[in-house]
């Protein structure tokens, strides 16, 4: 490798990088945490080090330039080397402190890890936890997270995953709902219930068309993508939602809109990049979540 050929500074380029995929100064400085000014500074020092435009302004944001567009996938590379570096340095840590951060959906973040951290705090002191609540997928591979908590197994091989258990979910409503639709007894008197979705795929009305049911999308006036938001509609009588038994049986507020329906099940997956797992505090809290979790 000709390293003479090399002119321009990683940190600059990762300023552009950043920039490309947050779509303005603003939004890249806070991911990056750094002042705007400072950005731009790095991102104009860039261009000028690579004699080429990188960025059009259009109204408050930036687009690449054809320039731009034709650099942004070899600075990307770029970034995921330096991911690669990051992590594989991180995996080789010894050192039983430091941060952990662990993905999962609202559900879990809320109802299941508080207990789970309380028990790692008084392992662990000197381990430090974040929880990113949340229903879309993080990627692991970019560092987003260290440990996720997922309803599916990952086929991305650089992840390693564990499966802790299967879960089981079942229908839940108010009384006062169920009395308001007739007391449904079997499958066809649901077909004029309302249910809450979670969002808008109808992933959740073809699983339980799937079990026999016979729904629409008009079965479907409500729709959130947050858990415990969903619960809260279920529990003040808005329609049928789904949790888990765990959670469903012991809220004094909700009764199994159709107890005869089989049980909706889905497993439980525990995921961690393959070179995070090889540091202590990292195996130390996945294996203590695997446990707590089973």
């Amino acid at each position: 490798m000709d390293w003479r050929s090399i002119k321009f500074n990683w940190n600059r380029a990762r300023a552009f990088l950043v920039t490309a995929e947050e779509g303005s100064l603003s939004a890249a400085a806070r991911a990056l945490g750094m002042t705007q000014p400072t950005l731009g500074r790095q991102v104009t020092a860039l261009e000028k080090e690579l004699g080429v435009a990188l960025f059009e302004r259009v109204g408050l944001g930036l687009i690449l330039t054809p320039s731009g567009l034709d650099l942004v996938e070899h600075v990307r590379a770029m970034g995921d080397a330096a991911s690669k570096v990051s992590l594989t340095a991180s995996g080789q840590s010894q050192n039983i402190e430091g941060n952990v951060c662990i993905t999962c959906s609202e559900y879990y973040a809320v109802f299941v890890l508080p207990a789970i951290i309380k028990k790692l705090r008084s392992l662990e002191p000197k381990i430090s936890i974040e929880i990113i609540a949340t229903s879309s997928t993080s990627d692991l591979r970019r560092r987003e997270a260290d440990i996720a908590i997922r309803n599916f197994r990952p086929t991305q091989s650089e992840l390693i995953a564990k499966k802790v258990k299967d879960v089981y979910a079942r229908l839940y409503a108010t009384p006062d709902y169920l009395k308001q639709i007739g007391e449904p007894q079997n499958r066809a008197d649901l077909s004029h219930a309302d249910f809450i979705s979670f969002d808008d795929t109808h992933q959740l009305m073809l699983g339980l068309n799937a079990m026999g049911l016979k729904l629409t999308k008009h079965n479907f006036p409500l729709q959130t993508e947050h858990f415990i938001t969903h619960w809260e509609l279920v529990k003040q009588g808005l329609g049928i939602g789904v949790m888990p038994e765990e959670l469903g049986e012991f809220e004094p507020l909700v009764v199994q809109a159709l107890p005869s329906l089989a049980a909706i099940e889905f497993p439980i997956w525990l995921t961690a990049h393959r070179e995070l797992n090889t540091s202590r505090r990292v195996r130390m809290v996945f294996d203590l979540l695997a446990t707590e979790l089973a």
